[in-house]
């Protein structure tokens, strides 16, 4: 059953193209009913949508149509946001941790969304190669989570600063989900906008939005 969009969610995206679902926990099998074109989810109508889906390619037609990329929110809010191209897939995760509680925040509520889809799943971890002290016991209780949360976890450190370096790392390694802030979306609409159906494209890779 459809999920309308949330009211007092504004969009730059038309409404026709996001779906919402209310579920707190994602059903197993969710990347699947994306792939073959299921619509918002209502497990619990009356709770307020725990996230926001959209087809990658209606995003980027939106996009090319516009006189220069921009966010897909007018005013982000908290709901998380995923965009999927050919095929939505939890196999392989890339985690942006940049060492901060809102990074922290943002990874265990996509853990508790997803967490009947993400047990087989590979995740990797990227983190600042200089974490303070004060934030290392986090750190590792995020290394730890997603390693009992997927079936197989790694973490490297990078000084990644550019939501493109994720993306390209993401390309290079055959990921098929990135999970980052949306604080990025800006950014990441640029480099859609420029790279899509060029020869680094991967048709595989989707991408979850949060804070």
């Amino acid at each position: 059953m459809e999920g309308k969009v949330d009211n007092l969610v504004k969009f730059a995206v038309p409404d026709e193209i996001v779906h919402s679902h209310y579920c707190k926990v994602l059903p197993s099998g969710f990347p699947q009913h994306l792939t073959e074109g299921g619509e918002g989810l209502l497990c619990k109508p009356d709770d307020e949508p725990s996230l926001f889906s959209a087809h990658l390619p209606d995003v980027l037609n939106w996009l090319h149509g516009l006189e220069k990329p921009k966010g897909l929110e007018d005013e982000p809010c908290q709901i998380p946001v995923l965009l999927f191209d050919q095929e939505m897939s939890t196999e392989r995760l890339l985690f942006h941790y940049d060492g901060t509680p809102a990074s922290a925040r943002l990874i265990r509520n996509f853990v508790a969304l997803f967490q009947e889809n993400i047990k087989d799943s590979k995740a990797t971890i990227i983190s600042p190669s200089f974490i303070p002290k004060s934030k290392l016991r986090e750190e590792q209780e995020i290394v730890q989570l997603l390693a009992q949360s997927t079936a197989e976890t790694s973490f490297i450190k990078f000084n990644f600063s550019r939501i493109g370096d994720f993306w390209s790392y993401a390309v290079k390694h055959k990921c098929t989900l990135l999970v980052t802030t949306k604080y990025y979306q800006s950014d990441l609409a640029k480099v859609l906008f420029h790279f899509y159906k060029g020869g680094m494209w991967y048709d595989r890779l989707s991408f979850y939005l949060s804070y």
